[in-house]
C-alpha cells in the first residue's frame, strides 16, 4: 500500500475536520454560509471563501471520492515535487478553478443583468428579487424570464477540493503519462495521457451543455477544467525550466 505523503496527510485532516464541522455546527448551514464560495455579486460572498470552499464538501460520497483521489494522485506527485511545490500547485489549481467557474457564471449573468437594467429595473430591485425569489409588482413577463435565467448564477455556491485535485491529476499525468488508470464503473485500464485529458474534455462538454456524464448535475464542471488547466500550465513550466528531465520517468 502506498504510504501517504506529509502534505497530503495534512490536507486530508483539514478536509475531514471541515466536513465534521458542517455536520455538527449550526446544523451544517452555518458552515456553508461562512465557508462555501458564493457568486461575488451575492451578499453572501466573503473574500475568504475563495480559499475556504476548497476544504468544504457537500456530502459523505463527495468527500470520500475527493480524498481518495487526493491520496492516490497527490502522494506520488508530492514525492516528486516536494511539499512546498506540491502545496503551491494544489492551491493554485483551486484558484484557477474558482477563476474559470466564476468567470463562466459572469458570462451567463452579465448580458441579461445589463438588459434588465436597460429595461428600467434598478440594481437594488434586481438583487432583491434574485435573493428572495419573489417578483415585484409591475415586472413584465420578459423581465421575469431574464430573472429566471440569471437566478442560478446569482445564487450559485461552490464547495469541494475537486478543482485542486484536477490540477494534481494533470500533474500526475505529465509525470506518468503511461500509468494505467481505471474508473470504478468502467474497469478498463487506460493510460493517463488519454484518461486525464478525456475526463477534462467531458467536464468541458458538461459545463457548456449542462449534460452530465459521470458526475451529479450540480457539479461545477468549469471549476474542474480550470483546476486541470492550471495544474497543467504550472507543471509544463516547471518541467521545462526547473526539473531534470530524467526525474519524470
Amino acid at each position: 500500500m502506498m504510504r501517504i505523503s506529509e502534505t497530503v496527510k495534512h490536507l486530508l485532516i483539514i478536509n475531514v475536520i471541515m466536513f465534521i464541522g458542517t455536520l455538527y455546527i449550526g446544523n451544517g448551514n452555518l458552515f456553508y454560509e461562512w465557508f462555501a464560495m458564493y457568486f461575488p455579486q451575492n451578499d453572501a460572498f466573503k473574500p475568504w471563501q475563495i480559499i475556504t470552499h476548497m476544504f468544504m464538501h457537500g456530502g459523505a460520497m463527495h468527500i470520500f471520492f475527493n480524498m481518495f483521489a487526493l491520496w492516490m494522485f497527490g502522494t506520488p506527485v508530492e514525492q516528486v515535487l516536494g511539499s512546498k511545490r506540491f502545496l503551491f500547485l494544489y492551491i493554485s489549481a483551486g484558484l484557477g478553478a474558482v477563476l474559470l467557474q466564476v468567470g463562466f457564471y459572469y458570462f451567463q449573468y452579465l448580458p441579461d443583468y445589463n438588459t434588465l437594467l436597460e429595461s428600467g429595473l434598478s440594481s437594488q430591485s434586481i438583487k432583491q428579487m434574485l435573493t428572495t425569489n419573489e417578483v415585484s409588482a409591475g415586472v413584465t413577463q420578459s423581465q421575469v424570464a431574464l430573472l429566471k435565467d440569471i437566478f442560478p448564477a446569482y445564487n450559485a455556491s461552490m464547495v469541494g477540493a475537486s478543482g485542486c485535485i484536477m490540477g494534481v491529476m494533470a500533474a500526475f499525468g505529465m509525470m506518468n503519462p503511461n500509468a494505467e488508470l481505471m474508473m470504478i464503473f468502467l474497469p478498463i485500464p487506460i493510460k493517463a495521457k488519454y484518461f486525464i485529458p478525456g475526463i477534462i474534455i467531458l467536464d468541458l462538454i458538461s459545463g457548456l451543455t449542462g449534460q452530465s456524464f459521470f458526475s451529479p448535475s450540480n457539479t461545477a464542471y468549469m471549476a474542474h477544467v480550470g483546476g486541470a488547466v492550471t495544474g497543467f500550465l504550472i507543471m509544463w513550466y516547471w518541467k521545462k525550466n526547473q526539473f531534470n528531465q530524467n526525474r519524470w520517468y
